[in-house]
């Protein structure tokens, strides 16, 4: 989730601007960049359990320790929350995973060494604190009780709402894990393409990725019980957006339905103000219930385009959100998969073609689907298997015509080995947990811990 708020900003006055600020993102191809987002769990090595904020051995400690490579302090009121080096940050979840936000970057072969470098940093601070990082979907064994929310304001409000709306609002700010990736659009036009292909694909990358088989302890019968989350948190800010694939969508569309999404809260003078459930629209009326005659600037408009979580999110870039988080070679897989799908003409034409066919009904089965069949689930009489060999060799060909070349001559379509090893085997990271579970740890999720640590 995003970073502290910020006050201020152009006054709205109409809602031109809203469309204009999202059009800004707007890029040529040569300024397209990549910027790969992944969260971990933290856990103690000695009992396994969750990691609170606190403490010698806490989440405010492992920021701290981090400090000493250079990272600049992100504060919340007086709380450590975060941490900045050039644009890239490390900012928490509410129930204290541990995210790197990456640095836009050129290519993949930069963001994966982002990543690597990122994780070679914690491990000595982890060594000397006793903690462990988990590279899972969802927090395999420690109840929603035993999870402690972090110390930033916004998540408070969030608290207070979630339940209102859905039932598993508060596990999945507590006990979720992603992976996704940023990309640019060069125009209008091309943003509705890539809008439409990763909404459609989305499910695709669900399977690819599955990786949250266990809840509490025990296989819960989804490969990607994240995803399934994500289906009961919140049906006005969720989901796979059917109005995108309608004619004549654009930027303004987008905008009008974020004016319709209820509203979590209002920044002002260091103060998070709770407007759960409140209007934007009536907020530019100056009829906000809770701030009466005020109205919003667009470090508002900002806030409030992080305030939802459908299966591609729009700011002024598209975020890819639909994986689990995992083993180190994924998360260099998942942004390559997207890249080589939408950063190249034809490989976005190839996956056009390929899903111009489903229905919102199509789109929505199948996102349901994946999160409990994984490869198995099928739309159009075609399994999600199948679908994804296309789906990976169509990103591979958009990868090496990117031709993006690392010191030895390697293009970036290296970086898709785990998913087609997935593919090939026709079964997903999560069965494979599940198996190992059942033969050989005793019907145990806590070798989970050795064996999915970074």
């Amino acid at each position: 989730m995003s970073g502290p708020s910020l006050s201020g900003g152009e006054p709205i006055t109409d809602k031109r601007q809203l469309v204009d600020y999202i059009a800004a993102g707007a890029k040529p191809r040569e300024r397209w960049r990549i910027g790969t987002e992944h969260e971990k769990f933290v856990f103690r090595r000695d009992d396994l359990r969750p990691v609170g904020y606190d403490g010698p051995s806490g989440i405010r400690a492992l920021l701290e320790g981090l400090m000493r490579f250079g990272w600049e302090p992100v504060y919340d009121a007086d709380n450590l929350i975060g941490l900045k080096g050039g644009e890239a940050s490390v900012s928490l979840e509410p129930g204290g995973q541990f995210e790197l936000s990456g640095a836009p970057l050129d290519n993949l072969h930069q963001t994966c060494a982002e990543v690597q470098q990122h994780l070679k940093q914690l491990q000595p601070v982890c060594d000397e604190l006793g903690l462990g990082l988990l590279g899972l979907g969802f927090l395999p064994q420690w109840t929603r009780e035993d999870v402690g929310f972090m110390p930033k304001r916004r998540y408070a409000v969030m608290r207070n709402y979630m339940p209102k709306k859905g039932k598993l609002g508060l596990d999945m700010m507590l006990r979720t894990c992603t992976v996704q990736v940023n990309l640019d659009f060069a125009s209008e036009a091309d943003m509705v393409r890539k809008f439409r292909v990763g909404l459609s694909l989305q499910p695709v990358a669900v399977a690819l990725f599955a990786n949250s088989p266990f809840v509490e302890g025990k296989p819960v019968g989804y490969v990607s019980y994240r995803s399934h989350v994500w289906t009961d948190v919140d049906p006005d800010r969720c989901g796979m957006l059917p109005f995108v694939f309608e004619k004549g969508f654009g930027y303004e569309r987008y905008v009008d339905w974020m004016l319709d999404v209820p509203m979590y809260f209002v920044y002002r003078d260091g103060q998070y103000i709770d407007c759960a459930g409140q209007s934007f629209r009536d907020f530019m009326a100056g009829r906000l219930p809770a701030l009466p005659g005020a109205t919003p600037t667009m470090s508002d408009w900002s806030d409030h385009l992080t305030t939802v979580f459908p299966e591609v999110r729009m700011k002024r870039i598209l975020e890819m959100r639909g994986a689990d988080g995992g083993p180190w070679a994924r998360l260099c897989a998942l942004p390559a998969l997207w890249a080589g799908l939408v950063y190249d003409e034809d490989a976005l034409a190839a996956a056009e073609d390929l899903t111009k066919s489903w229905t919102d009904e199509d789109r929505e089965s199948l996102r349901l689907d994946a999160a409990r069949l994984g490869l198995g689930a099928r739309v159009k009489g075609r399994s999600l298997r199948e679908i994804g060999m296309r789906v990976v060799e169509i990103a591979r060909g958009g990868l090496r015509r990117r031709a993006r070349l690392d010191s030895t001559g390697q293009d970036e379509s290296h970086f898709l080995s785990a998913l087609i090893e997935t593919i090939e085997s026709g079964r997903t990271h999560a069965e494979r947990l599940v198996e190992r579970y059942e033969r050989d740890w005793g019907k145990s999720v806590a070798p989970v811990y050795h064996e999915e640590a970074y």
